[in-house]
């Protein structure tokens, strides 16, 4: 079976977004595609790193488990897929984010979240 894999993209810890982009920006050559309080998406050519706030707390470390973004073009049979392995529930499927994905994500045995994408 084709995945329709398309890019990986790593969600990097961040105590402040907007000194982060800026460093991103001039430091390393990204560009911005999306930012707001909490989150910021940057890309040069075919890599994307994606920024998210943390309160480095006990209920929000900013040094805990890493998160990756794995990127398809057909979401729905990988889905299925994740399902039928015992991966996710059928209810984690979420259609049509605020963002424009649709997404699952499931966590792996050391705590690292996973989440499959597909841009709308």
């Amino acid at each position: 079976m084709k995945s329709g894999f398309i890019e990986i993209s790593p969600v990097l810890p961040s105590q402040d977004i907007d000194r982060d982009v800026a460093w991103y920006l001039k430091y390393v050559g990204f560009e911005l595609l999306h930012k707001d309080d909490m989150y910021a998406v940057l890309r040069r050519e075919n890599l994307c790193i994606h920024l998210q706030w943390h309160a480095d707390t006990k209920d929000d470390p900013l040094l805990g488990g890493s998160v990756i973004k794995i990127f398809v073009k057909d979401i729905e049979p990988l889905f299925l897929e994740f399902v039928n392995r015992g991966t996710v529930s059928k209810d984690k499927l979420r259609i049509q984010t605020p963002w424009n994905t649709s997404e699952f994500g499931f966590y792996d045995l050391n705590k690292n979240a996973v989440f499959i994408v597909q841009d709308l």
